[in-house]
């Protein structure tokens, strides 16, 4: 392939041998008609000029080749070599991440430093093996199925050490509308606040694609059909929805939520500092309403806009319900010293509340704890998310414990009336008379 130039040369010399071979013996190269040489070679007077001055040979700027010392991406480079060390080479990623620090410039700046600093990226581990037969993309209806799954993400602290989380992730296989939250474990009662969380923003699908996890199957029986999980049973029949399970260590047949997990791992997550969980949720919150109202072209539409038109058309609206409540409150046993566990955090019970357990729920920065019944609020704590146990007034009654006798009381004592004493004002006393001194 003929590498690109801006050398106008030849066809200024083209140009040149034409007038020459037209104007014959009066032609003179010092007096050249420029007017005439631009409009036979489409190039402004002005550089013409310039040209003419180098004997009509275009050279090269006297500038080309030259870097500014200060650039719009100075300053920003250490961060997109971390990003290349860490495999990253996502430049709308870089540009979103940079522009949180400040940064002013485009994204063909940061295109063009990735280009030419590939020697920073890791090598990418090669497929040695053939991966079998061509796979086959399958559709379903719109509002028809779901499909979700677990994430887990490693997180590492100021001190150094180091905990997981789990990423809770749910896309509408037909327009790709997708909702993710973090929490601090996969547990089943979390897996339960997810989907519920999930279903009030995209509706309820006619059936769950989901992979063999714990807390969804048991076991298969005999005929190889699945034994639910109780609960889970009990909860698909509260919501009325069905679930289909994916075969084991093959996840094309939900490569939807995976490819989501995936897009979340590199685009979402990378770079990324938090304080809180709560701040995690809400930022994955926003990222999520950007993705939805964004054009994705692996299913050639604004995910928001065709689950609004189309999918909610076969989706059921979720209503909020007693049973509901139930779910997002998750039972908790109280400790002999008064305390409730929840994701990881202690919070205080009232001491007049006899009962062994209670239910807790968690709203953004706020934390409340129902009776067993839910019929009741039994206190409220703020989520700091330290690790010092929360405690609550009346946690622990007023009244200081008494000790009493351990042996029969044998030593009596005699206690009598105060004497009554006169007051100095009683000398005063006009109606009774003057008392003498």
């Amino acid at each position: 392939m003929e590498e690109k130039t801006n050398d106008h040369t030849e066809t200024i010399t083209q140009a040149l041998n034409e007038m020459k071979s037209e104007l014959g013996d009066s032609f003179d190269l010092d007096k050249i008609n420029l007017a005439e040489l631009g409009r036979r070679t489409n190039i402004s007077r002005a550089k013409l000029r310039r040209i003419k001055e180098d004997g009509f040979v275009d050279k090269p700027h006297k500038l080309t080749g030259r870097r500014a010392e200060v650039t719009v991406l100075t300053g920003f480079t250490g961060i997109i070599d971390n990003f290349l060390n860490q495999g990253i080479t996502n430049s709308a990623l870089c540009l979103a991440r940079l522009k949180e620090l400040g940064y002013t410039g485009g994204q063909t700046v940061i295109k063009e430093y990735i280009a030419a600093h590939k020697d920073i990226v890791p090598a990418k581990r090669q497929i040695v093996a053939p991966q079998g037969n061509r796979g086959r993309r399958y559709q379903t209806a719109p509002g028809e199925a779901y499909q979700m799954d677990w994430g887990f993400v490693e997180v590492e602290t100021e001190s150094g050490d180091k905990y997981r989380i789990a990423c809770f992730a749910m896309i509408c296989h037909c327009c790709g509308k997708r909702y993710i939250e973090f929490f601090p474990n996969a547990r089943q009662e979390n897996l339960f606040i997810g989907m519920i969380h999930a279903f009030l923003i995209m509706g309820i699908p006619k059936y769950i694609l989901t992979d063999n996890m714990k807390s969804v199957v048991v076991k298969r029986d005999g005929e190889g059909h699945p034994v639910w999980q109780k609960d889970y049973e009990l909860f698909m029949g509260n919501l009325c929805f069905e679930t289909k399970l994916c075969k084991p260590r093959h996840p094309f047949t939900k490569g939807s939520v995976e490819r989501l997990i995936r897009f979340v791992k590199d685009n979402f997550l990378p770079g990324r500092l938090y304080h809180e969980l709560t701040d995690l949720n809400y930022d994955a919150n926003g990222w999520c309403n950007y993705q939805n109202a964004s054009y994705h072209r692996a299913v050639d539409c604004i995910p928001d806009d065709k689950h609004a038109s189309l999918c909610m058309k076969n989706a059921c609206e979720l209503e909020k319900t007693a049973e509901l409540s139930y779910y997002l409150c998750p039972e908790r046993k109280i400790s002999f010293d008064g305390f409730v566990n929840y994701e990881g955090r202690r919070f205080g019970v009232p001491y007049w509340y006899t009962e062994k357990t209670c239910r807790v729920m968690r709203d953004g920065y706020e934390l409340t704890i129902f009776d067993v019944r839910m019929t009741r609020i039994l206190t409220k704590h703020d989520v700091t998310w330290s690790r010092r146990d929360s405690y609550c007034k009346d946690q622990y009654a007023t009244v200081q414990p008494e000790e009493h006798p351990s042996m029969p009381v044998r030593i009596k004592v005699q206690q009598i009336d105060s004497p009554q004493y006169e007051s100095g004002f009683e000398r005063y006393n006009f109606e009774g008379g003057l008392q003498d001194e």
